[in-house]
């Protein structure tokens, strides 16, 4: 046996080791890469993050790079669970850890907050998330001409809310958005930026969008951060008797599910157009264009038990007009609505959501929602 294949055998046994079976950094199963100067094992894809930051890490392939012997001592020394203790000592609670299935910016900056800038390596240390305002620019989709412009946003956890100016002297701000109906959430598909994030918020009960990047993936991640470090002080004092691990699932989240079907109007006559549809916690919203500021209109998803149900096909008699065959009929106590996907795998995916939300006990909040709703319609 060759010297790298011994090798090669050792790390497969220093795999076996508890934390080891996963990314160090983002979770994903089975790493097939490790960095021999941080002692860590990674997945492919952070492992390219890591790449790029060759002053700090040298990652080599578990399975067709060759190791030097001192290399996999060092491994063997190390590893996930300590690296862990070491370079997580001291997360902030509302810090968004990213996993697998987040986008390369989230996954990039937490890399480089660990290891490069050692932001949690020393617990006390200040974090430029926790300053009381941040003000900065960001580009802005106009919400008639959609191009991109630069403007004034200023977060304040003394006002528990976010605003931005249209001109950057401006005294007075274009909106003020209320801290607890803030969601963000990183889109670059849809916003068609790397850094391209996607900030929601409740104005008069409606659901408005609006659509922002920085060039710096560091600034975007920063203020994604601010965000849920303000909205956590803020639930602190108004909840005061909840831990922060009940607190911090109310921060931001990203969409259950995104995409297209086409829906027809409530006399179920008119023909089905295509429109994009976010399904947020309980409410399926469905816009014209995926950037529109407004939805077109929602769908509360109730429980079960509250004469709620999602099934697959259309009634019988209903007319499909277009090549999306596969339907889905959502039953609530006031009216059925009608929908089509153009895959069966599509479909089968949306009414799966919709049986999950369905399936969960409905909170305080959630009861409050729907008659709001109802009452709007």
């Amino acid at each position: 046996m060759s010297t790298n294949e011994r090798a090669i055998r050792a790390l497969k046994e220093i795999l076996q080791k508890p934390g080891n079976d996963v990314c160090a950094d983002c979770g994903a199963l089975d790493p097939g890469w490790g960095s021999c100067s941080l002692g860590v094992f990674i997945c492919l894809d952070c492992s390219g993050i890591h790449r790029n930051i060759p002053e700090i890490c040298k990652v080599k392939s578990l399975r067709l790079s060759h190791w030097e012997d001192q290399e996999v001592q060092f491994m063997a020394e190390n590893g996930n669970e300590l690296m862990k203790a070491k370079y997580e000592a001291d997360v902030p609670v509302y810090y968004y850890k990213p996993t697998h299935k987040d986008c390369q910016v989230l996954r990039e900056q937490w890399i480089r907050a660990k290891y490069e800038r050692k932001e949690f390596s020393k617990p006390g240390k200040s974090l430029t998330y926790e300053s009381e305002a941040r003000e900065g620019t960001l580009m802005k989709r106009g919400r008639d001409n959609g191009q991109f412009l630069s403007r004034r946003f200023v977060l304040s956890e003394r006002e528990g809310n976010l605003k931005y100016y249209t001109k950057y002297d401006a005294k007075e701000p274009k909106a003020v958005i209320k801290v607890d109906t803030i969601n963000a959430t990183f889109q670059p598909e849809k916003i068609g930026n790397p850094n391209g994030l996607q900030i929601t918020y409740l104005k008069d009960y409606s659901t408005r969008n609006i659509f922002v990047y920085h060039d710096n993936g560091k600034e975007i991640v920063d203020w994604f951060n601010s965000i849920r470090a303000v909205q956590l002080q803020y639930l602190r004092v108004a909840f005061p008797g909840a831990t922060d691990a009940e607190l911090v699932p109310k921060l931001t989240r990203n969409f259950i599910k995104e995409g297209y079907m086409e829906k027809t109007g409530p006399r179920q006559t008119e023909g089905f157009k295509k429109r994009w549809f976010t399904l947020d916690q309980r409410r399926l919203m469905y816009f014209k264009d995926p950037l529109d500021a407004f939805a077109k209109g929602e769908v509360f998803l109730g429980n079960n038990d509250n004469h709620y149900s999602a099934s697959a096909g259309l009634p019988p008699g209903t007319h499909c007009n277009g090549a999306w065959q596969y339907g889905i009929t959502i039953e609530t106590p006031d009216r059925s609505f009608l929908f089509t996907c153009e895959t069966e795998s599509d479909q089968q995916e949306w009414l799966k959501h919709f049986k999950n939300v369905m399936n969960t006990q409905m909170s305080p909040q959630d009861y409050t929602m729907e008659a709001l709703l109802r009452h709007r319609h």
